[in-house]
């Protein structure tokens, strides 16, 4: 991209922006160095790379490229066998803690995703654990190497503190005695060329036995190394020679394990660095709330709210562009300080940010073209020195882009024609981009000439853009519309101002017939995109309101579903345990019952078990929420009861049979199957049923017999697939109900299968009260699949 182009749509500050979030020295370098590209592959490949880091500091958080420092020198000094100083051997220990830091960050959890574009840099990184600890182990700081790097080195240690020992005792001796005091300038120990020393006085020089080594800048004192001491200083020296020579062979053994691995170093130092340039442009991405752009090679542009990076995120406004389809030239005009200029940079700088792998300030599903080269004409550059006006340095970039524009090109025009005279600007205007459009230059141009509006009107491929301006506040709204061409507004504006009317009036009539026409068209034009706009906005309101309420009706009817689910389940729950109390309150009064007729009839143990069922019957129905609501009947009188009427003991919910006639109480005894109880008639209700008469029936002398069973009853009842306690549940109440209705014999159908059922049957049979006799089925009969019961009569 020409340079000229990227200063122009201030580029270059988009990627101050970019160093300014790397990490490293070396980070900031690539950032500093980047351009776009036009080749289509490797956009793609950055905007992968920008959007995968995105997706992990989303996910993971920001990664820190502390740490990494620019090692290819020493690493070139490696290679050539040279030994590294210890500030050096640190830097590549920082390197790899940089390494094992970053490597971590990249593995991925077991429960995200497949992997992405970065996992292959992540993985080739070497933290090169037992080099680093090694360099660690030896060396302290730049300065220092620890005592522990060798045996040797450790020993030679402490020979030289045993050394400095001796030495600071045989002086502190001198400084401490009578002889020596009076000719020492202080009571010191100082140190001259490496070598302890006592400060003499000048006038005792002759007296003090040693060797001079330096004087102070008066003269009067003399730096002398006593006599006593010069061999342990001597031996001092020796010993610290022997350490710088350890610590050179500790140096040059690190360095010879560094320089086995310089390869993983080098490595390591381009992915870290990498991988800074690429998280800094995913930083710079969440910075400016960016999207990845989808590219295409047919010169199409389609830009999804867009807004520039440079204006305050609090106070841009979003614009929608398209260009490239339908059209590959567009016209924008409207008034100054309308958004013009940003519109035209906005589309030149994300065209230049994708190209460069960065993300677009934009919604999700913008498109942008690949273009070789863009160029711009924008701002003023006039130029004393060289001679040029405003008109002829505008026109010197335009030659320029004539000459260089190919179907390839992006080219913008700010104000393109300005500066000259307002008609032959605008034939000029006209002419090029008319030049560019048959060329099929992918151009965009900003003007204020009522020319190229009615060129854009009339010329296929080519459309009209407007900033809107707001009449009534004289401010414009910075919105971009595609399709419909702008207005001067100097009319409306001046009058607002306070211009006096009679000038505006007279400036109108100046204005052609034509002209006043196209601006009354324009004005039309305008008023009618607002009211659909309005109209949009109501339909979209309405929409939105519509969607609303089918989002709340789906929640109703989901909680209204969730709460029958819970109601039911609720009930099914309530349901079966009364049915279990039910079952264990029949069964124990069963047992009980059976118990009792055995032992000899009713008894009052017998009647204090009804009027419990009773008691038990009426709490269960005091706490039904729904009662019956059904017409109450009418109270029956002692008359209305006659023997074998058929009856409803409403406290028990039993069916059974008058056997006796009521008392002066109005007490009469109840036959419910084995059960005879003593009932008032206030608790029955008499059972409408016909007179049934049958060959079999017995007459007794209570006359005829009303059996509500008989219709119903059937001569055979079918146990097969049942449990034990569903079947013997059942048969119970069929042999009752068939006993009832004078049935001299009955089949009972059990099938063969193992044999429980039939001899669960058979128990039960046995234990039966009216069973006169029962036997297997025989041939013709059903065989051992049946059971035939006979009943008392």
């Amino acid at each position: 991209m020409n340079e000229k182009a990227l200063f122009k749509l201030e580029y270059n500050k988009i990627i101050d922006k970019l160093v300014s979030l790397a990490g490293s020295g070396l980070g900031k370098e690539l950032c500093a160095a980047l351009q776009p590209s036009d080749d289509i592959i490797e956009i793609q490949s950055r905007q992968k790379e920008t959007s995968d880091a995105l997706s992990r500091i989303y996910r993971k958080g920001s990664l820190g490229f502390y740490g990494l420092h620019d090692i290819r020198g020493s690493l070139k000094r490696l290679e050539i066998g040279s030994t590294l100083g210890a500030g050096e051997l640190l830097h590549i220990s920082s390197v790899l803690d940089a390494a094992l830091r970053i490597k971590a960050y990249g593995v991925r959890d077991n429960e995200e995703n497949a992997g992405d574009s970065l996992d292959e840099m992540f993985s080739s990184l070497e933290p090169l654990t037992p080099l680093n600890n090694e360099i660690k182990r030896c060396i302290i700081s730049e300065e220092e190497i620890a005592d522990d790097a060798s045996p040797a080195l450790k020993n030679i240690r402490r020979s030289m503190k045993v050394a400095n020992d001796k030495i600071h005792e045989q002086l502190n001796s001198l400084l401490n005695s009578s002889s020596s005091r009076t000719k020492l300038q202080e009571n010191i120990i100082t140190m001259r060329n490496g070598r302890y020393c006592l400060p003499i006085k000048q006038e005792y020089r002759g007296q003090f036995p040693g060797m001079i080594h330096d004087q102070s800048s008066s003269g009067s004192t003399l730096f002398v190394e006593p006599m006593a001491v010069v061999k342990l200083n001597n031996d001092l020296k020796e010993l610290e020679i022997k350490e710088q020579e350890e610590i050179e062979k500790i140096l040059a053994d690190l360095s010879n394990q560094a320089g086995i691995e310089t390869e993983n170093l080098d490595n390591n130092v381009r992915v870290i660095a990498e991988l800074d340039f690429i998280f800094a442009r995913a930083a710079l991405s969440k910075q400016m709330k960016g999207t990845e752009p989808a590219f295409n090679d047919k010169g199409i542009i389609n830009i999804k709210k867009g807004r520039h990076p440079l204006i305050d995120s609090k106070k841009v406004v979003p614009i929608d562009i398209t260009l490239g389809k339908d059209f590959n030239l567009l016209v924008i005009t409207g008034p100054n300080t309308g958004g013009k200029t940003v519109s035209l940079k906005t589309v030149g700088l994300f065209t230049l940010l994708g190209q460069a792998g960065l993300h677009i300030p934009a919604f999700d599903g913008s498109e942008l073209a690949v273009f070789e080269e863009v160029y711009a004409d924008i701002g003023d550059e006039q130029s004393i020195e060289q001679s040029l006006s405003t008109f002829s340095s505008h026109m010197t970039n335009t030659v320029s882009i004539l000459e260089k524009a190919n179907y390839k090109s992006l080219v913008l025009f700010d104000e393109l024609g300005a500066g000259t005279d307002p008609t032959e600007g605008a034939a000029l205007a006209m002419a090029i981009l008319s030049n560019l459009h048959k060329r099929k230059v992918c151009t965009m141009a900003t003007t204020h000439y009522s020319e190229l509006k009615v060129y854009a009107l009339s010329t296929e491929g080519v459309s009209n853009a407007c900033c809107e301006f707001d009449v009534e506040t004289l401010r414009p709204t910075y919105r971009l519309l595609i399709g419909i061409p702008g207005k001067s507004n100097a009319f409306a504006i001046s009058s607002k101002l306070g211009l006096p009317d009679s000038i505006i009036n007279d400036a109108k009539n100046l204005i052609g017939i034509q002209d006043k026409s196209f601006e009354d068209l324009i004005s039309d034009l305008e008023k009618n995109r607002i009211a659909m706009e309005n109209e949009r906005l109501e339909i979209s309101k309405t929409k939105k309101e519509i969607e609303e309420l089918r989002r709340r009706l789906e929640q109703k009817n989901e909680k209204i579903d969730n709460a029958k689910d819970r109601i039911m389940a609720e009930a099914k729950e309530e349901a079966r345990k009364i049915l279990q109390d039910a079952k264990d309150i029949a069964d124990r009064t069963i047992k009980n019952f059976n118990k009792w007729s055995s032992e000899g009839g009713i008894t009052r143990d017998m009647e204090n078990e009804r009027t419990a069922l009773r008691e038990k019957l009426s709490q269960a129905e005091s706490g039904l929420s729904i009662k019956n609501n059904k017409k109450s009947k009418k109270t029956p009188k002692a008359k209305d009861f006659k023997l074998g009427d058929s009856v409803n003991v409403l406290s028990l919910g039993l069916k059974g049979t008058v056997s006796s006639i009521p008392n002066a109480k109005g007490d009469l005894y109840v036959q419910m199957g084995i059960l005879r109880s003593l009932v008032n008639i206030s608790d029955l209700e008499l059972i409408d049923e016909p007179v049934i008469t049958g060959p079999n029936i017995n007459r007794t002398g209570s006359g005829k017999i009303k059996m509500s069973k008989t219709f119903s009853i059937s001569t055979e009842i079918n146990l097969i697939g049942k449990t034990v306690d569903e079947a013997l549940s059942l048969l119970d109440k069929y042999l009752d109900d068939a006993y009832l209705s004078h049935l001299p014999q009955v089949t009972v159908i059990h099938g063969r299968g193992t044999g429980a059922l039939r001899n669960a049957v058979h128990s039960h049979l046995k234990r039966t009260k009216y069973v006169k006799s029962y036997r297997e089925g025989a041939f013709g009969e059903g065989g051992q699949g049946v059971t035939i019961v006979e009943f008392i009569q």
